[in-house]
């Protein structure tokens, strides 16, 4: 578990981090360089799950390394998907990266959501949605093990 007390914000107590793939962790169907050290390294404090459409048919190859649970969606409502997923495990409990349209609602859900934009861009839904936006996903990564960062950028 990775505590974190933001003043004004709340106090964050995250047992999961729940990953969109293709545009956040991924480029194209290929992990981003540095993603997968980064998330083997916080997997020792926080459960990881990667949730995706699976477009390009190689997450689980290209995550085999990360320990992390993989969870493909049906193309319809990924939506309504992602953030059922992000209840199941306890949206208090949660924070989601992502970028998609279709990561929206699970930002909103989450006691934290991080929009990343990078070569893909982001959806507006998906940076309105979220508390904070991060440039890059090795940035949002590092706003969980760095929580000081956090702290800086939400507290009131």
């Amino acid at each position: 578990m990775i505590e974190i007390n933001i003043p004004g914000f709340g106090r964050l107590e995250l047992d999961h981090l729940v990953l969109d793939y293709n545009g956040t962790m991924a480029l194209d169907g290929q992990l981003i360089e540095g993603v997968s050290e980064r998330l083997i390294a916080l997997a020792r404090e926080i459960t990881i799950h990667v949730l995706t459409a699976d477009t390009f048919g190689r997450v689980e190859e290209n995550v085999s390394d990360i320990p992390c649970e993989v969870h493909i969606l049906p193309v319809e409502a990924q939506d309504i998907g992602k953030m059922n997923y992000v209840d199941r495990l306890g949206a208090a409990r949660t924070v989601c990266i992502g970028n998609g349209r279709n990561d929206a609602m699970m930002l909103k859900k989450a006691a934290l959501g991080i929009a990343v934009v990078q070569d893909e861009g982001a959806a507006a839904a998906a940076v309105l949605s979220a508390d904070v936006v991060a440039p890059d996903i090795l940035s949002a990564i590092d706003l969980v093990v760095r929580p000081l960062r956090l702290t800086a950028t939400l507290r009131s």
